[in-house]
């Protein structure tokens, strides 16, 4: 398998080559020169599968050729010890993808990363410096996924005061190999100083540098994962039982059963869009998933173009869904690589919610199912509502993609619902101290200080 940059598609890399990089040199993104579709077997089998063989199954032909089936099947084995659980609640189903040690979906994707670039670069001397920009949830996963990796240090670029307590003491509070820098300024804001350092010849020229956003097409690629198991399960009519992480009071019960021989509605609250790429890629590959939702909280760039044809990034603007806060999406180019509005108009539908609609949905649904929402997954459900009552919904099973537990947005769920469960991962993240830099938005900070910390 090749890939090439969004912006230039006539040089061919490797896998290695586009995910150790992170960035094309032209400042595109990397997309595989084709998305490959599952053997009919495996198709058929989606329903019944281990999570860990459809892990195998859907990253394979991505790296065929550059890790061999034994290094794959480790890394995997290592990299998912969870899974992405289907549930019922009330009249649709949660894909709860916060099982992870961090409590949130960058879980997979970071966790993969963390293990394929430690394969890649076995033999290596010099360290290899992954500079990722989080609004959330995602710089917490990296810092996880890579803590004491050998030969790996990472620095973390945050929103200052934009990230909840606890995700700031999950980016900052683990030390050794990981650094922390908070920026004066928004999410586009740290994204666009990484792209930028990335980009920078005269510090490539100092140090090896690469990615964990979601830009990095390591990162994006097994997500793909828990699309296509969701999609198996809801099609083959089974549903998993709670785990241990499913925050859903005692006494209540699922409401319904999954009826079989359907494809899957996905709702997936959105931001940066490569979740959802991911899961055009789960579809392209053979999963049966019949449409998307992208749901957006203000930050509603997407959604519009889904209207209008016109894309037109701006600046983003604070939520309760703090994650989600992202104005020009970087994920949009590799969408568009892949889709033309009119195609994507025929398998997404856009929709934005606002903070007060967030707030009453988790209300609503914790009263209505003993189910506690985080304001994300709030978006995604209440996004369905509004589409529902357009009937804009094909026949078929919805599922909403429930992006991170309850428990690490507890300043917004606790004056609604109460405190949700805590996962034990996250009470023992709350004893860390946190430990970051301070840095205006500007490029030449960022990069005085990597060389500092170099």
């Amino acid at each position: 398998m090749f890939y090439y940059s969004t912006r230039n598609s006539n040089k061919k890399v490797s896998f290695a080559e586009a995910a150790l990089s992170g960035l094309a040199p032209d400042g595109g993104l990397f997309v595989p020169q084709e998305i490959p579709e599952y053997r009919d077997q495996v198709r058929s089998s989606l329903g019944s599968m281990d999570f860990r063989d459809i892990a195998y199954e859907t990253i394979k032909p991505y790296v065929d050729g550059e890790i061999g089936e034994s290094a794959l099947s480790d890394i995997i084995h290592s990299a998912f010890t969870f899974d992405a659980l289907y549930v019922a609640v009330l009249d649709r189903f949660a894909v709860e993808l916060f099982h992870g040690p961090t409590a949130a979906f960058k879980d997979f994707g970071a966790r993969f990363m963390a293990r394929a670039f430690s394969f890649m670069r076995r033999g290596e001397d010099a360290p290899l410096h992954i500079l990722v920009a989080t609004s959330g949830d995602t710089g917490g996963a990296v810092a996880d996924g890579f803590f004491n990796v050998q030969g790996i240090n990472v620095t973390v670029l945050y929103p200052k005061g934009r990230v909840t307590p606890l995700q700031e003491k999950q980016i900052a509070g683990l030390g050794k190999n990981i650094k922390a820098i908070q920026v004066e300024g928004s999410f586009d804001d740290c994204q666009r100083l990484v792209k930028a350092a990335l980009a920078d010849e005269g510090l490539k020229k100092r140090m090896a540098l690469s990615s964990a956003n979601s830009i990095n097409i390591s990162r994006l690629i097994p997500q793909a994962v828990y699309y296509s198991a969701a999609a198996g399960r809801a099609f083959s009519g089974r549903t998993d039982k709670d785990g241990d992480a499913t925050p859903r009071l005692a006494g209540f019960t699922p409401a319904r059963e999954s009826r079989a021989g359907f494809p899957i509605t996905l709702c997936v609250p959105s931001g940066n869009f490569g979740n959802l790429t991911a899961g055009l890629y789960a579809m392209k590959m053979g999963a049966p998933i019949k449409q998307f939702i992208a749901a957006t909280n203000i930050n509603k760039t997407v959604p519009d173009y889904l209207d209008s044809g016109n894309y037109l990034a701006r600046n983003s603007q604070a939520t309760i869904s703090n994650a989600m806060d992202v104005g020009a999406p970087s994920n949009f180019e590799r969408m568009s690589a892949h889709f033309s509005w009119e195609q994507m108009r025929k398998v997404i539908l856009g929709v934005c919610v606002t903070d007060e609609e967030t707030r009453e949905t988790i209300v609503r649904v914790h009263k209505s199912a003993g189910y506690f929402l985080d304001p994300h997954s709030a978006v995604g459900w209440k996004g369905v509502d509004k589409l529902a009552a357009e009937k804009k919904i094909e026949e078929g099973p919805v599922g909403i993609l429930c992006t991170a537990h309850p428990a690490k947005f507890s300043e917004v769920t606790r004056p609604l619902t109460g405190s949700p469960p805590v996962p034990a991962s996250l009470e023992r993240a709350m004893d860390r101290t946190v430990n970051a830099k301070t840095i205006p938005a500007d490029v030449s900070a960022l990069i005085e200080t990597l060389l500092e910390i170099d």
